[in-house]
């Protein structure tokens, strides 16, 4: 009698074979979901080169300049607002007026233009999102942007994911903060887990806040 068409170690290959066969396609998926996570795409913690270097550790921190005196609108529109070169002047005209750094400020100021900015927290054109519906239902500032106070250069926070928004929206209590430490930088919940979340069920009820992950919530 004649031996075996294949030998053994064929059996091996071929195993090996269909895994890999299989392995490809999930490895390939795996490898786009995490790429679609990951800070290239997301953005988040990329520096982003703005027209004048404006030290927010200095502003926000040092100084302890209100988040609001900037972005004024942040409690009365959905749009925090960007600040004027009015509002810029209205303390450099007599702080570092001669600065070179403020160069570009006072050309702008000068020239009745808007200094241009570069976006760094930009959502999708699909996404709606309201800054004071937001702040005046106890969420902080640097819930969402982070320890602004202690940035240089203003980088993105927090990923702006669609999951990590339903995070919040499922269960925002632990996210809620007395509207007086609304734009305070340092402000935390108690360190006690039963105090925290007996005062973010407190806070809830006080705001009218409930979880909200109807797709129309953001998707209008």
């Amino acid at each position: 009698m004649s031996g075996p068409l294949f030998p053994r170690w064929t059996n091996t290959v071929s195993r090996l074979s269909v895994a890999g066969l299989l392995a490809v396609p999930a490895i390939s998926i795996g490898g786009l979901l995490a790429y679609a996570r990951s800070p290239y795409v997301t953005n988040q913690n990329q520096p982003t080169e703005q027209p004048i270097e404006f030290d927010h550790r200095h502003h926000a921190g040092d100084e302890q300049i209100d988040c609001r005196y900037c972005h004024w609108t942040v409690e009365s529109a959905p749009s925090a607002g960007i600040p004027s070169t009015t509002v810029c002047m209205s303390c450099h005209a007599q702080i570092w007026n001669k600065s070179p750094y403020l160069t570009e400020v006072r050309k702008a100021y000068f020239a009745d233009q808007p200094i241009p900015w570069v976006r760094v927290h930009n959502l999708p054109d699909f996404v709606y999102f309201n800054h004071a519906i937001h702040v005046n239902k106890g969420v902080g500032c640097a819930t969402c942007h982070g320890r602004v106070d202690q940035m240089a250069a203003i980088e993105q926070a927090s990923t702006l994911t669609m999951a990590w928004c339903l995070d919040c929206h499922r269960n925002p209590q632990p996210h809620l903060r007395p509207a007086e430490f609304i734009t305070s930088m340092t402000w935390t919940p108690p360190a006690d887990p039963k105090e925290a979340a007996a005062l973010g069920e407190t806070l809830a009820k006080e705001y009218e806040v409930h979880s909200r992950t109807s797709c129309s919530t953001c998707h209008r």
